[in-house]
C-alpha cells in the first residue's frame, strides 16, 4: 500500500491486519486532546464509521493543532494500529498532520450536537457531512446502481426521453414552462393571446411529468424499456410528500398484460429492497436507530409497528397480497375504523379515491403484507389505462407500502384505437397534438403495459425518513429553489 496514496477510511477498516503506513484525507468530527494525547475523528464519506487519530501533541506545532476544530480538512500519514479503545477496530498513529482547509468553529454550523433537519434543510450544502445525510446519500447511489442492475440483468433496454415537452402526460396537473420569450416584451396574437411562435420552439413546451408516453414509443419497437429521470410537478403543495423535481422510474413492457405488469412490479421491489439489506447494513444499522429516536417522540397511536428493517424485511420476504378496487373498498366500508370513524376521510360510497390512511390501514392492519390493488374506476385514473369489459373500470394497480401508503402505480395500456379516442373525446383532450401517440395505436398495436416509481418515494421507505425533501441532496418546493 503506497504511502504517499489517499486510502479511503472504508477500506482501511476492512483491513485484516495493522502495522501498515497510510495516508488518510477527510473532514474532521471530533477533536479533544489532553498533554500528552490529542484524539481526532476523522470522516471522509467512504463509510458512516469514523477512523480515530491519535498523536503526540508534542509531535505538532501549537498553530496546526489550534486549527484543528470541528469542518477543518486534514491530510494525515501515520501508522495504522489495533485500536486501545472499544468500539473500533484501527486507530492510526499520527506521524504528520496537514490543515488542508480550516471551519472557524465560531462561523461553522455544524457542531457536534444535534441539529434538527429543518436547520439541515436551511444548509444543505454541508448536511452531506453529517451522518444522517452521508448515510441517505449512500443508500441513495446504492439503490440507483440497484435498479439500472435489476434491468439491465432483465434485458430491458435504458431510454433518455424528453425533459423538454409538448404534452402532458397524465392529462392533468400544473407544469413548468420552458421559454426564451422576454416576459417585460411578450410577443401577442391579434386576440391578445401570447404569441409562441415566436419562442424557441415554435410552441407551447413545458418540463415533463412525466417519461412515460415516449417510453412507451420505444417499447413498441424494444419490447421491454425503462426511463430513469427527472419529472416536474408545478404544484403549490409544502406536503412532507410533494417535491418540484423528483426522480421517476418508469419500465414500459409490449406485450405484458396486467398480470406480468403486477409481477414484474413485486420482483422489482423486492429486489431493490433486498439489496439494500445486503448492500447498505451499517447505514441502515444508523438510520434504523435514528428513526426509533423519532419514533420515541410520538405519541404512542403514531408510532410504527415495525421498525426500519423490520418494514424492509417485511417486503422482502412476503408475497404481496392481490385484489380488486372493489374488494378493498367493501374492506374498508365494512372495518371498525370506518365505523368508529377512526379515518379522517369516511369510506361511504364505491368510486372513491382511496387516502394514504386508507392504503396503510389495508397493509398494516388487515392484510399484515404488501398489497397490490388493481380494477380501479376510470373516472379516477388516466386516459391511457386499459378499459375493462365491464365499462367502469380500468386495468390499473397500485402497490401500497407499510408506513408510506401507495409506492407503485401502473397499469395495462389501452391498445385499442378507437377506445383510446373516444375517451379522450369524453376528457375533451386535444387528440390532434398527440397524434404521434395514437400512431402507435394505428400502426402494430400490441398489448403493453408498464408502471411508475417515484425514487424519492422508494427512497422514504428505505431509509425511514419522513420527509422527502431529506431524501434528495437539494429539494425544490413551492418558494425554495436554493443551492
Amino acid at each position: 500500500m503506497s504511502q504517499k496514496k489517499r486510502t479511503k477510511i472504508k477500506d482501511i477498516l476492512q483491513l485484516a491486519e495493522a502495522n501498515v503506513t497510510v495516508t488518510v484525507k477527510g473532514w474532521v468530527r471530533t477533536k479533544r486532546e489532553n498533554k500528552n494525547v490529542v484524539f481526532i475523528n476523522l470522516n471522509d464519506g467512504s463509510t458512516i464509521n469514523n477512523l480515530q487519530i491519535v498523536g503526540d501533541p508534542t509531535k505538532f506545532d501549537e498553530a496546526t493543532l489550534k486549527k484543528i476544530t470541528t469542518g477543518a480538512s486534514l491530510s494525515v500519514v501515520g501508522l495504522l494500529v489495533a485500536s486501545q479503545g472499544s468500539g473500533q477496530k484501527f486507530e492510526l498513529q499520527a506521524e504528520t498532520i496537514d490543515v488542508l482547509g480550516v471551519a472557524d468553529p465560531e462561523k461553522f454550523p455544524l457542531q457536534p450536537k444535534k441539529h434538527s433537519l429543518e436547520f439541515l434543510r436551511e444548509i444543505a450544502h454541508l448536511r452531506p457531512r453529517t451522518n444522517t445525510f452521508s448515510a441517505i446519500l449512500r443508500v441513495r447511489h446504492s439503490m440507483i446502481f440497484a435498479v439500472h442492475k435489476f434491468f439491465h440483468e432483465k434485458g430491458f433496454f435504458n431510454i433518455h426521453t424528453p425533459i423538454i415537452t409538448a404534452s402532458d402526460a397524465e392529462g392533468a396537473g400544473e407544469m413548468f414552462r420552458v421559454t426564451t420569450l422576454d416576459l417585460d416584451k411578450l410577443p401577442k396574437t391579434e386576440d391578445g393571446k401570447v404569441d409562441f411562435k415566436e419562442d424557441f420552439f415554435e410552441r407551447e413546451a413545458n418540463l415533463t411529468v412525466s417519461g412515460q408516453l415516449e417510453g412507451e414509443l420505444t417499447a413498441l419497437a424494444l419490447s421491454e424499456i425503462y426511463t430513469f429521470g427527472p419529472t416536474f410537478r408545478a404544484e403549490n403543495s409544502n406536503t412532507t410528500r410533494h417535491l418540484a423535481e423528483f426522480w421517476m422510474i418508469e419500465p414500459e413492457m409490449a406485450f405484458y398484460d396486467l398480470e406480468d405488469n403486477m409481477d414484474l412490479a413485486e420482483e422489482m421491489l423486492k429486489y431493490l429492497v433486498t439489496y439494500a439489506l445486503e448492500n447498505c447494513q451499517e447505514d441502515l444499522a444508523f438510520l434504523e436507530q435514528r428513526a426509533k429516536d423519532e419514533e420515541s417522540t410520538k405519541k404512542q397511536e403514531e408510532r410504527s409497528e415495525l421498525s426500519l428493517l423490520e418494514r424492509l424485511r417485511f417486503v422482502a420476504d412476503n408475497e404481496f397480497v392481490r385484489l380488486t378496487y372493489t374488494e378493498a373498498i367493501d374492506i374498508l366500508r365494512n372495518s371498525n375504523y370506518n365505523k368508529k370513524k377512526k379515518f379522517q376521510y369516511l369510506i361511504d360510497a364505491w368510486g372513491a379515491d382511496l387516502q394514504s390512511e386508507h392504503e396503510r390501514y389495508l397493509v398494516e392492519k388487515h392484510f399484515k403484507k404488501p398489497v397490490i390493488l388493481i380494477d380501479y374506476p376510470k373516472e379516477i385514473k388516466s386516459f391511457y389505462m386499459k378499459q375493462n369489459d365491464d365499462g367502469k373500470t380500468v386495468a390499473a394497480m397500485d402497490i401500497l407500502f407499510p408506513g408510506i401508503g401507495e409506492i407503485v402505480g401502473g397499469s395495462q395500456r389501452e391498445e385499442n384505437y378507437d377506445k383510446l379516442t373516444n375517451r379522450m373525446k369524453e376528457l375533451d383532450m386535444d387528440a390532434e397534438s398527440m397524434w404521434w401517440f395514437l400512431d402507435t395505436r394505428r400502426f402494430g398495436t400490441v398489448p403493453h403495459s408498464g408502471f411508475g416509481l417515484g425514487f424519492e418515494r422508494l427512497m422514504l421507505f428505505v431509509t425511514g425518513m419522513s420527509n422527502i425533501r431529506d431524501v434528495i441532496p437539494f429539494p425544490r418546493t413551492p418558494g425554495n429553489a436554493e443551492f
